[in-house]
């Protein structure tokens, strides 16, 4: 049996929302697959995760979402096609998204909250711990930040969420935890309130969507009971694990966009852009020319 605080070899991507936001784009196409430039959502979650050691990924999605699956595939008939025109190295492109990782599908046959799509990992995780990351956040650092909290879930033993300080007219937005702080960046988290009131906030860091797990947590989930709209909370199972085992917080390095919201997603497109030494110029004077 794995070790509850054993190497962390798994993740679980929770991709089963609607994407009413991004409508109509979304409406036949998964709003995980809208690229950031060419390059789809997803794909830069996973690639985040892959390289961070993770081995296998745990995909929780919902009908109509069979694209995101195709997309982690071979495509004979594209790759063929491209290696036999002398194309080879954009087959070797589509070719490297197919190798990139093992992905276990699971679906999430009714939406009943966050808590619940990782909850449906359970027979897949086991006994393991694992790590967890939201499509809508891209943190783009040096250090992936899934490599960060896999190292203090690693030294540490104990699971632990990524924080980020956000400004206090914000708090509500957010998961926000609680605690006592162990270093300047680490914190043992006794209390997680989700989108407080400014006032009513334990601290102003806030949970973007990165955590590395200890499969208790799934027996925490299993006791949470259902909250606003029927749903279970992820935060409400966090509490929980905070009260029978060490829950820490760390301040990751690196930036974060908020891909789930409109102008979130046009800021991480831009700035993944300037980022690209091919894209860059023609993208300077672009906004040169708009803003001008």
């Amino acid at each position: 049996m794995a070790s509850t605080f054993g190497r962390v070899r798994k993740a679980v991507i929770p991709a089963a929302g609607l994407g009413t936001r991004f409508l109509p784009a979304t409406k036949a196409v998964p709003k995980e697959m809208i690229p950031i430039v060419d390059i789809p959502m997803i794909q830069l979650i996973v690639e985040e995760a892959v390289r961070a050691g993770i081995e296998d990924i745990v995909l929780i999605t919902a009908r109509h979402k069979e694209a995101i699956e195709n997309h982690f595939d071979y495509n004979y008939e594209v790759e063929d096609t491209l290696e036999k025109k002398g194309k080879a190295d954009l087959a070797e492109v589509s070719k490297a998204v197919g190798k990139m990782c093992n992905l276990i599908s699971i679906r999430q046959k009714n939406p009943m909250g966050l808590g619940h799509a990782v909850l449906c990992a359970e027979p897949v995780i086991g006994n393991e711990p694992f790590a967890v990351l939201l499509g809508d956040d891209l943190i783009d650092s040096t250090v992936p930040c899934t490599k960060q909290l896999v190292e203090i879930f690693e030294e540490q033993k104990a699971s632990v969420v990524g924080v980020m300080e956000v400004p206090a007219d914000e708090v509500s937005k957010y998961g926000i935890v609680g605690g006592k702080m162990l270093t300047p960046r680490l914190m043992d988290i006794k209390q997680l309130v989700e989108k407080p009131a400014p006032q009513a906030a334990p601290s102003r860091f806030a949970i973007p969507g990165r955590y590395v797990l200890s499969p208790t947590i799934f027996q925490c989930l299993k006791e949470t009971k259902p909250g606003k709209g029927g749903e279970i909370q992820l935060t409400d199972g966090l509490q929980l694990l905070a009260e029978r085992e060490r829950l820490l917080a760390y301040q990751f390095s690196g930036t974060r966009y908020d891909t789930g919201d409109r102008l979130g997603f046009i800021d991480a497109t831009i700035a993944y852009a300037l980022k690209r030494a091919d894209l860059a110029p023609g993208v300077k004077e672009i906004l040169k020319k708009h803003l001008g």
